[in-house]
């Protein structure tokens, strides 16, 4: 008997020490995607402080990295975010600019998750598509979607129309999928996505009333009259004066402009300020029009006696008023969400990703939207975190792009990339082992003639230079000293002293082309569909 017992607690004993040295096998990282549309990354106090503090996306950066020299492939809503999907430039996912159909036959990073044991999930503006692939539970905005009272296109109810700000119920979304819906056992990957700030933008009410009376620095280029550049600056459709509109972008009532006889710079744009504000209920509407009535009333009394100068730093101001007022409620979701993670435990195993689908001019150059290669469209903020990874507080340089994004996820989770996709990992450099990651960044943009009139061009970007090529109905080169010229405001390309630089970045540029399996065969058949696209009348002018 004694024996018998002798040996049970030796058993015992032993199976014990066997568990408890026995090494636990790591858990895959759930990944938070966070993306704003068209979220400047002068406008995250991360970046600068000039405008506007955004102390919870900084969180990121402090408890994680700060990239300074992030950067698109096509600067341009929707093809964004396909590259961001497939991990493939524009000319191979189909998505070259917001006309062209995505190439449904591509595999999405999502697809490859779920299928190794993810549970996914998307809340907000996809843009393109109705029905994501790779996605056990979506609520999504048809097409750009609205700030009040919007409608989702849901995958278990069909469409539904919610009643508050966009904002705030695509956070209240993502925190109840967390809270309520997440399988406790599995891997999440959460695709957290902003409709904020596109144009026409729309504060919620807690931030208009305030936002309505600050006053921002102008850029020192606001009244940048391009001598030096090309047609192409020259020629664009994107300056705050000349070509934003008066109603949705500057929120006059078309009464107002009726009065004072302005004419707006596009014949829809009435219409649809009107049924803008139109799905607001009585209550929100109300608000609306007493705050915004205010400043209309003010406006009328001092048009008629503003020079253009005048005019221009006025609609800066309004512009910078509902842009950034409306950046503060994402940056309020950001912070619950976060601190749901935390007070749940889930921090710890998140990786926290904050981006936005491109950069954005907030008056520089006198400009409004994106599109160029210049910095302020082709740089975007990226924030990321992963506790136990990502040094804390840690800043990096280096040309990393949207492109890396899908293999970033995948790697992180251990799961092989497939061989097609076009980007990098970028999970050395959260380990500080991403020294010679990469050198130069290729760019393409398509949509030309169109909206905002920027012309197609493709170009290479190093960390020193920028070399452009456009193309289409001029053939222009550009060259910038991106240390020595930060602005963009010179064209060196004709410069005898930067002769070397340039031709060696023709070089890498052809190069560049070779790798990514650009062409200018490609350029020619994109443009030969795009005509199509123009002759059926579904190119918006």
């Amino acid at each position: 008997m004694k024996k018998a017992l002798l040996i049970c607690l030796v058993s015992a004993v032993t199976t014990t020490l066997f568990f408890s040295c026995k090494k636990e096998e790591p858990k895959h990282p759930n990944i938070l995607f966070i993306m704003s549309d068209d979220h400047a990354y002068q406008a995250i106090s991360a970046y600068s402080d000039k405008l506007l503090q955004t102390p919870n996306i900084d969180r990121i950066a402090q408890e994680g990295m700060l990239f300074t020299n992030a950067c698109v492939t096509n600067s341009i809503c929707a093809p964004s975010r396909a590259v961001i999907l497939t991990g493939k430039h524009s000319h191979l996912n189909g998505k070259v600019d917001n006309y062209f159909p995505f190439d449904t036959t591509n595999v999405t990073f999502p697809q490859i998750l779920q299928a190794n044991g993810y549970q996914t999930a998307m809340f907000g503006k996809l843009h393109f598509g109705n029905n994501p692939k790779g996605f056990d539970e979506f609520k999504i905005l048809p097409d750009q979607g609205h700030y009040y009272n919007p409608d989702f296109i849901t995958k278990k109810e069909g469409k539904i129309t919610l009643t508050g700000y966009v904002t705030d119920l695509i956070t209240d979304m993502t925190i109840n999928w967390l809270k309520n819906e997440r399988e406790k056992d599995k891997p999440f990957f959460l695709a957290y996505l902003h409709k904020a700030p596109h144009r026409e933008w729309l504060p919620a009410e807690r931030h208009y009333k305030e936002f309505i009376n600050r006053s921002f620095p102008e850029p020192t280029t606001l009244f940048d009259d391009y001598e030096g550049r090309g047609r192409a600056a020259h020629e664009q459709e994107m300056n705050l004066l000349e070509h934003m509109n008066w109603a949705g972008d500057s929120k006059i009532f078309p009464e107002n402009m009726d009065k004072l006889g302005i004419k707006e710079s596009h014949s829809y744009d009435k219409a649809n300020y009107t049924n803008t504000v139109g799905r607001m209920n009585p209550e929100q509407r109300k608000v609306w029009d007493a705050t915004y009535g205010k400043m209309n009333e003010e406006f009328m009394k001092r048009y008629p006696s503003m020079s253009r100068t005048d005019q221009m730093k006025w609609r800066y101001q309004r512009y910078m008023q509902d842009y950034l007022g409306s950046i503060a409620a994402v940056d309020e979701g950001v912070g619950k969400v976060l601190d749901f993670l935390k007070a749940n435990g889930l921090d710890e195993n998140t990786i926290v990703v904050y981006t936005s689908d491109q950069g954005f001019y907030l008056g520089e150059h006198g400009w409004f939207d994106k599109r160029f290669i210049y910095d302020e469209s082709f740089k975007t903020p990226l924030l990321i975190k992963w506790p136990g990874v990502i040094k804390a507080g840690s800043k990096n340089t280096q040309m990393v792009q949207n492109l890396d994004f899908a293999q970033t996820f995948l790697d992180a989770a251990g799961i092989a990339a497939p061989a097609d996709m076009q980007g990098e990992s970028l999970v050395p450099i959260f380990k500080g082992q991403g020294q010679n990651f990469r050198d130069a960044a290729y760019y393409h943009y398509y949509e030309y003639p169109s909206v905002h009139m920027v012309k197609r061009h493709y170009g290479i970007v190093t960390e020193k230079f920028k070399l452009i090529h456009f193309y289409y109905d001029i053939d222009e080169w550009e060259l910038y000293d991106r240390l020595n010229d930060p602005n963009e405001m010179k064209n060196v390309y004709n410069d005898p002293k930067y002769a070397n630089v340039r031709d060696e970045l023709h070089k890498k540029l052809a190069a560049l082309r070779v790798k990514y399996k650009d062409s200018e065969a490609l350029d020619k058949m994109y443009i030969e569909k795009y005509k199509e696209l123009e002759k059926s009348g579904k190119i918006f002018r």
